[in-house]
């Protein structure tokens, strides 16, 4: 077939230059309402609760189905809405839906009903689920949703660079604090609050907070002081990151992540995360000037040029499409550099474990054949020896008695789960070696021991100021809580006391021997148990009388510890100071009379916070309370104690503390892993871990 080369005519020309006006506007349509959709629609996080399943023809998944239907044809200015479907309790579903306070309202109900649609597929038989986008979270359950809460922590994998990074966290908890307060009291039915700051150079900071509208002042403020408080668990030194809670969020970055003042009334979105190595999407090419010649083309009442649209409508709709497709790609991107966070722990058995294995030959030459001379403390459950491996880096290396019942594979794997919980306020475990009859743990090694060796010792105390006691019990109650709440595995530790607290090289507190019992095969770990393990002093009275436990026995411990740190007294042997039969009454006497200061560590005087010390003690007898229900949650505990403005409970009288002056009071049945009197850093307990679920 031969192609024949046409002179196009006049008319055609003028019906071709229409059919590209025409093609324009809708061009441009379609790319307004594509990028906007793209930008929000990034799915963050789900969590599917197992509770009872349901199924799609019940009355609940009929309730569901209204529920979500109502909640996708919401509109609400404030950008929160909740509701109800169901009459029957055993049925009724309650949902939420909380919008970026920055968002248009048309955004937020395109956002929620793509998160309706997702979430029956992602959580397709749970009668509780919850999903987390870029510009809206949606959540429903079969109970309050209000009464869980859960959390998702994410960090930006890219670091600070160390010449700012002081500076950057100086300024990073400053504004944090800020808007926290901001968000909370703000009046225009949004509590949302985003702020900028410098921190290097002309190096801005861009922060979020925002809380569901339901929220009094006080409760967003606790709820977004408690999300702040667990930024430098997950995003230490990292250029951004995220606290997802269900009532409330934060966020940092070091670029624009929502919609500028500006640019909201524009309806301009904000511009994505840049990707490393990458360029800035390409800007729109400017109109090229038409070439010379007649400036209209042939036709009735004159027209506009085609080679002059041609010129105009090219580069530009090429110029658009290169910025799409860039502007995807870095989204894509950046979202798997956050991925890469939250992914981490899905990787190859079998490489983690290799990689957490040491040779028996080389633990021997780093503790020189486990002389005594490297032994740096005993407990129940083995030894404990100081090594330094041939590149210099120090060990605590913890040689297990040979009486675990446990298998080989069995204890690889505990040991892999045990290594990912890491956290600032807990020892971490390095890896192990399994040789023969040989089971080791290798740990990081804490030079500055535990923290009895400096509390209970006259000549040693005054080392510890009350600005360290202080910063040591906050790092205490931030490493409680990661292992009761944001931690992998849901642990309970059961053997809090100052031997389990070492302390490094700057007096942080590391909490130590926090997963021994996964090790060693725990007989209950579910409520109650017929072996009790613990240490005299430090133990819940219904942990010690009935074998029950708790996250609330170990708030007990945690609140015989404070009452320890702050009087520089054990509470096993005060008895013999004859002011009391224990620290616990002791403390409670003081405060009924009005007279807590005098609890204070005399090596103390002149040094201290008023308020400080006042507070800690309130939270103490809070913590010890004989009711479980009656003592803090460890989240609670860390907000009240950087936060001042929160009013506490009145404490009742303090839990009977069980024993007395000899050993053979304490109960029958009661075993202890150490003498009373005796305090070594590295002593082994028994923990409890109680189930895994999503953090």
């Amino acid at each position: 077939m031969k192609l024949r080369a046409r002179t196009m005519a006049p008319g055609e020309r003028i019906m071709n230059m229409k059919g590209v006006i025409l093609f324009l506007p809708l061009l441009l349509c379609f790319l307004t309402s594509f990028i906007p959709s793209v930008y929000g629609s990034e799915r963050l996080y789900n969590i599917c609760t197992n509770t009872t399943a349901y199924t799609s023809n019940s009355a609940f998944g009929t309730n569901l189905n209204t529920l979500l239907s109502a909640l996708s044809n919401a509109t609400t200015a404030t950008g929160f809405y909740n509701s109800t479907a169901g009459n029957s309790s055993s049925d009724r579903v309650y949902g939420l839906f909380l919008c970026r306070g920055d968002v248009s309202p048309q955004a937020c109900r395109q956002c929620v009903a793509n998160a309706s649609v997702d979430l029956v597929k992602l959580c397709p038989t749970q009668r509780e689920a919850i999903v987390w986008y870029d510009d809206c979270l949606l959540r429903y359950s079969n109970q309050s949703v209000f009464s869980n809460q859960v959390v998702v922590s994410m960090s930006n994998t890219q670091d600070i660079g160390t010449s700012s990074l002081t500076q950057f966290k100086q300024v990073l908890d400053e504004t944090m604090g800020d808007i926290a307060n901001q968000a909370a009291r703000n009046q225009s039915g949004r509590k949302f609050a985003t702020k900028e700051a410098n921190f290097s150079g002309d190096q801005k900071l861009y922060t979020l907070a925002q809380c569901t509208a339901d929220l009094s002042i006080s409760a967003c403020n606790s709820c977004l002081a408690d999300a702040n408080s667990r930024l430098p668990a997950c995003c230490e030194g990292k250029q951004g990151g995220r606290v997802l809670k269900s009532s409330c969020n934060v966020r940092y970055e070091i670029y624009p992540f929502y919609y500028l003042s500006d640019d909201t009334a524009q309806g301009i979105p904000p511009p994505p995360a840049p990707a490393p190595g990458m360029p800035p999407p390409p800007a729109p090419a400017p109109g090229i000037p038409p070439p010379p010649g007649p400036a209209n083309s042939p036709g009735k009442g004159g027209g506009v040029s085609s080679q002059l649209l041609i010129a105009i409508i090219v580069p530009v709709g090429v110029s658009v499409l290169v910025f799409i497709v860039g502007f995807c790609f870095i989204r894509r991107k950046g979202k798997k550099e956050y991925e890469a966070v939250r992914e981490s722990s899905v990787v190859n058995a079998m490489s983690e474990v290799q990689s957490l294995q040491y040779s028996l030959a080389s633990i021997q030459a780093a503790t020189n054949n486990f002389s005594d001379d490297n032994k740096v403390g005993e407990g129940g459950f083995g030894d404990v020896y100081k090594g330094i491996l041939p590149n210099g880096q120090e060990l605590a290396v913890k040689r297990l008695s040979r009486n675990s019942g446990q298998g080989a594979v069995e204890f690889k794997n505990e040991v892999v789960l045990v290594a990912k919980l890491q956290h600032r306020n807990l020892v971490r475990l390095l890896g192990f070696c399994l040789e023969g009859e040989e089971k080791i743990l290798v740990y990081e090694f804490v030079p500055n021991k535990s923290l009895d060796y400096f509390l209970f010792d006259p000549e040693k105390q005054e080392k510890l100021d009350w600005s360290r006691r202080f910063k040591i019990i906050g790092g205490i109650a931030r490493g409680i809580l990661y292992l009761h709440q944001d931690s992998q595995l849901k642990i309970i530790h059961r053997d809090l006391k100052t031997s389990n607290v070492l302390l490094d090289g700057d007096m942080n507190a590391k909490i130590s021997d926090f997963g021994m019992a996964r090790i060693f095969g725990v007989d209950q770990t579910h409520g109650n148990t017929s072996r009790v393990v613990g240490t005299y002093g430090y133990m819940s009275p219904e942990y010690a009388m009935h074998g029950q436990f708790s996250m609330k026995s170990d708030v007990y411990s945690f609140g015989v510890l404070v009452l320890e740190i702050i009087s520089g007294k054990m509470n096993s042997n005060f008895y013999e100071s004859g002011y009391a039969e224990d620290l616990l009454s002791y403390a409670w006497k003081l405060w009924r009379d009005e007279t807590p200061l005098d609890l204070l560590d005399p090596s103390l005087e002149g040094s201290y916070s008023k308020n400080e010390v006042l507070r800690c003690i309130h939270i103490a007898l809070l913590c010890v309370q004989e009711d479980p229900e009656d003592r803090p949650s460890m989240a609670n505990v860390i907000v009240t104690l950087n936060s001042f403005s929160i009013n506490l409970p009145v404490p009742e009288q303090p839990a009977f503390f069980v024993g007395s002056r000899t050993r053979s009071q304490v109960p029958k049945g009661l075993e202890t892993n150490q003498p009373t009197n005796t305090s070594v850093p590295w002593s082994v307990n028994e923990t409890s871990i109680t189930e895994l679920h999503p953090r």
